[in-house]
This record gives C-alpha cells, structure tokens and sequence, in this order.
C-alpha cells in the first residue's frame, strides 16, 4: 500500500517471452490457479479468473484469438497427437484410417481436428504451449507406450482426453483399443489348424501395450494347444521391415526347422518374407506367414499375406464419440470393451 492509502503500480512486465509463472506472479495467484483458469476448471474463484486473464491479456501471454476462447472455455477444435518417438520412424502406417475414423466421429459436430505428430522433446514442447493455451477442447492421443509423458501431461493440464490405445491392461485414462491378445492368438490357431509345428513370432517394441499384447496372444495359443512358447522362438524387432528380416534371419538361426512365423505387424511380414525368400525358402510351402493389420501392404506382397484385420477407423469413431462424451461430462464414461479382430486368410497360409 502506498501512505494514501492506494495500491502500488505493478511492475513491467519482465523481458522475454512470459510464462504461467509470469502471469502467476502478476496475477498473485499459484501456478496451479493459472493452470485452472487456462483449462476452464470450476475450482477457482471468480477474483482469482479475473485476476489471471487481467495478467494475461496485460502480458499478451496468448493471442487476442485464444484469450477470447479462454473465457468461453471453448476452441471448437480437438486435436489428434500421434506420439511417435524416434525409435519407431513411421513403422506403422496406419495413421490414415485412424484420421478418416476420428473425422467421421466428429461429423455433425461444429468442432475442427487437428493432427500433431510429436518425435522429439520440441514437439513436444510445442505442444505443450498450445495445449497450455487452450487451443483445443479436448485430445485423442496415440500410439502410448508406458513410459510416454504425454498422458502424464494432459491430465495435469486438466485437458479431457481419450487414448486409441492403452498404456497396460491396467490404464485408468479413458481409452478404446482393438482385441490384439485375441486377434494374435486366432493367427496361431489358424496355423495350428494348418499343421503347424514350430511357429515363431515376430514382436514390436514391448513397451507398447500393443506389442506386448500380441506377444502375450502367440504364447496363450501355444500354450492351450500344448506346444512350446519358450523365447527361443521369440526374435524382438521395431515395427520396421528391416527390422522384420532381421529377426527371421534370427529365428532361423535358432530354429531351422522353423514352418511357421506370426509377425505383429505386416510391415514386418513383408520383411520376414523376403528374408524367407533370400534364403530360398518358400511361402507358404515352407515356411508359413501371417502377419498383423491388413495393411495396404498385405495386399501386394507375393504370396499375399494372410493377416489379422484391425478395424482402425471403428477405434478412431470409438475413441472420438468417447473424448466427446468427456468433454460432455468428465469422468462419464473410463473404458469399453477392446474392439474385435478378424483374421483374412490369404495365400502365405
């Protein structure tokens, strides 16, 4: 207070581009207050919102465009991140029917989608300010391998969020994912059924929950039909179609009697089966094939593949109409049901 009794004149704002604890500072508020405000929480004062959007608008800590949305709480946009650490360059590329699947889930509603991709700690960082600013309403994010900070991030910023997959069986984030134990253990059953005796997999990066669960398919089915699922007949690979030759190459080191290999995506069936082919084994005479995804790729390999058919754009649909429901009413709805697979028997069975 000054002698007359009036409050002192805030300070300049600092140099530099400002920050929540910029406006924090200037608000006289906590970071988490700022943080409240920015995502529309209820839990706030109407002093304290007053003071923050006065420290925001005065700091220009958003544009003029999302300070408006701010108040409404409101951007009509939920944006798709498709978190693809650099370990994983594209392996899957399926992405397409996941858009068109998120797309139809959002027709008839007045809100636009917006597509990230996120590789590295800057794009993440990006992203981080924009979500921070309120940009959009609401996220759908995927893939989520266990360690990922992204769902961590989402929901200390309060943001509803959905996952088109799952971190574990154990995910407690609203989520919606495909049948992948089933549809991987039907793939073996297939090849039982075949006569089969020695079938190898081919697995993806373990810390995808969609990995791991197409692992844990091929050993259910081995298992129940009483044949081995030692790790001898495990050979880990990256979702790539070079890593998919490298891992046939590994298998049949190990096993040469191998006659049968599941392969977790198609992209690496495509390389399992030019591996199988440079070393002058034939498919499916030989060696059996399947793969995982009814890629576009499980069309046009020689012989076609037989794969396991994940419905993309039904997750897409699923997990948009669920983010909406949780933009509608939080904590609504937590998970459904895994969605069903379908294996498509081609000629490399």
């Amino acid at each position: 207070m000054t002698p007359h009794g009036e409050h002192a004149p805030r300070a300049a704002a600092p140099a530099g581009r400002p920050t929540i604890l910029t406006v924090a500072e200037r608000a006289g508020v906590g970071r988490t207050t700022v943080s409240r405000v920015l995502n529309g929480s209820p839990r706030v004062s109407e002093a304290a919102r007053a003071a923050v959007l006065a420290a925001i608008a005065e700091l220009d800590f958003v544009p003029n465009s999302v300070a408006r949305s701010l108040v409404t709480s409101r951007a009509d946009a939920i944006a798709l991140v498709v978190s693809e650490p650099g370990h994983r360059p594209g392996g899957e590329p399926y992405f397409s029917e996941l858009v068109r699947g998120v797309s139809d889930g959002l027709a008839g509603t007045p809100l636009q989608l917006l597509v990230f991709l996120v590789r590295d700690r800057a794009e993440r960082e990006r992203l981080r300010e924009l979500l921070t600013a309120r940009r959009v309403d609401g996220v759908v994010l995927v893939p989520v391998a266990g360690n990922d900070p992204l769902p961590g991030l989402l929901e200390r910023l309060g943001l509803p969020v959905a996952l088109a997959g799952r971190r574990s069986a154990r995910e407690p984030l609203p989520h919606v994912h495909a049948d992948d134990a089933g549809g991987a253990a039907e793939a073996v059953r297939h090849l039982l059924a075949r006569g089969r005796t020695a079938i190898g997999t081919i697995t993806g990066p373990q810390d995808l929950d969609v990995a791991a669960a197409r692992l844990g398919g091929w050993r259910a089915a081995l298992r129940a039909a009483g044949r081995s699922a030692d790790d001898s007949l495990v050979a880990a690979a990256d979702f790539t179609e070079a890593g998919g030759r490298l891992a046939t190459r590994a298998l049949l080191a190990r096993h040469p009697d191998l006659d049968a290999v599941f392969a977790a995506t198609d992209v690496m069936a495509a390389g399992a089966l030019a591996e199988l082919r440079r070393q002058g084994l034939r498919v499916p005479d030989d060696v059996a094939l399947v793969g995982f995804g009814d890629l576009i790729v499980a069309r046009h390999t020689e012989p076609p593949l037989t794969t396991v058919r994940r419905p993309l754009a039904a997750v897409g649909r699923a997990v948009t109409e669920l983010l909406l429901a949780e933009m509608a009413a939080r904590g609504s709805t937590r998970r459904r049901a895994p969605l069903p697979t379908s294996l498509v028997v081609r000629a490399s069975t």
